[in-house]
């Protein structure tokens, strides 16, 4: 075979190439694009590497063989636009480090770490050190408490065995329930569930993809399910809660709090985005990261990994990895 020409469009997938560049150990002509250009560039090109998939890449495209997404969603892939003939796949690496994300957030919600952290710099002690003051409710433990798991594929199933660890109770749900094993799950069933999950779980942790089935899942009658005292940690995609229902169900404390991961608007140039057009940010009980719950070295390292063998596996005609039928 010629010389391969890979593309990377966007960002994140410029980010991955000179570590995917390191481990090909085939010759490639590589080329850097945005994914508003990757159009014009695509005539020619055999792997595309990138988040977002168009009619118009598609039509570009004239001797595409792989169409790689450098992470597990495809919410941005039009998949009937991707060419006939034209392989489709997509990349993991992500789920311990959101595993991870999870726990961490469900202790700093709980015990307030940052609020106590703003205190004391200030000289305020609110613990039961504090002199002429009443002591302060104590934490709740993680141990003996109900996790809901939205979505039981490779990171739920990851958040799982680290919530049993700290001696949790697991419930869960996903699509197709026949794809995994309920060992040590108090629950696992598929959408018929949801309530039943919403209703037990003291911390609610979403971990689906995005599609028409989710979009939307959890809005104002699911949110008004769960207890008073749940927290819902988002890490999957903020549509799958409905942005209205979560501000109200927040604000109005019907829920005791979240932790959000993902947002319903994104940043298109430099400068502040506020990631929604309801004040979150206003909202003490609402912890607030920008979409990095699963930034880590060791998904950085395993992407480039399955996206440089997935070339290499074009260079010798062979399926990729984690090819989407």
């Amino acid at each position: 075979m010629d010389t391969l020409r890979v593309a990377f469009a966007g960002t994140f997938s410029a980010t991955l190439e000179p570590s995917v560049r390191a481990q090909l150990g085939v010759p490639c002509d590589v080329i850097l694009t945005d994914e508003a250009s990757a159009a014009s560039r695509l005539a020619d090109v055999d792997v595309l590497v990138t988040l977002a998939f168009t009619r118009e890449m598609g039509v570009a495209a004239k001797r595409l063989k792989l169409v790689q997404v450098p992470g597990a969603g495809l919410d941005r892939i039009d998949r009937s636009a991707v060419p006939l003939g034209t392989a489709l796949a997509n990349a993991y690496g992500h789920e311990v480090g959101i595993a991870e994300y999870v726990l961490g957030a469900m202790l700093a919600s709980t015990r307030g770490f940052a609020r106590l952290d703003a205190a004391l710099r200030d000289g305020r002690w609110e613990s039961q050190w504090a002199v002429g003051a009443t002591p302060p409710p104590p934490w709740a433990e993680l141990a003996g408490k109900t996790l809901g798991i939205l979505g039981y594929g490779r990171i739920g199933q990851a958040l799982a065995r680290r919530a049993l660890a700290f001696d949790m109770t697991v419930c869960a749900i996903r699509r197709d329930v026949a794809r995994s094993s309920a060992d040590g799950l108090a629950l696992l069933g598929g959408l018929e569930a949801l309530d039943e999950v919403l209703r037990r779980a003291d911390y609610l942790a979403v971990t689906l993809s995005l599609n028409e089935a989710t979009r939307g899942l959890l809005g104002a009658r699911e949110l008004a399910l769960m207890k008073p005292t749940a927290i819902v940690i988002n890490v999957a995609r903020a549509e799958i809660i409905d942005e209205d229902a979560l501000y109200r169900a927040l604000a109005g404390r019907t829920i005791a709090g979240a932790a959000l991961d993902v947002w319903y608007r994104y940043p298109r140039e430099a400068g502040p985005t506020l990631p929604s057009r309801r004040p979150f940010h206003e909202l003490p009980n609402v912890l607030m990261t920008p979409h990095l719950s699963g930034w880590t070295e060791g998904m950085l390292q395993a992407r480039a990994k399955v996206i440089a063998e997935n070339i290499r596996r074009v260079a010798r005609e062979e399926p990729p990895l984690n090819q989407i039928a």
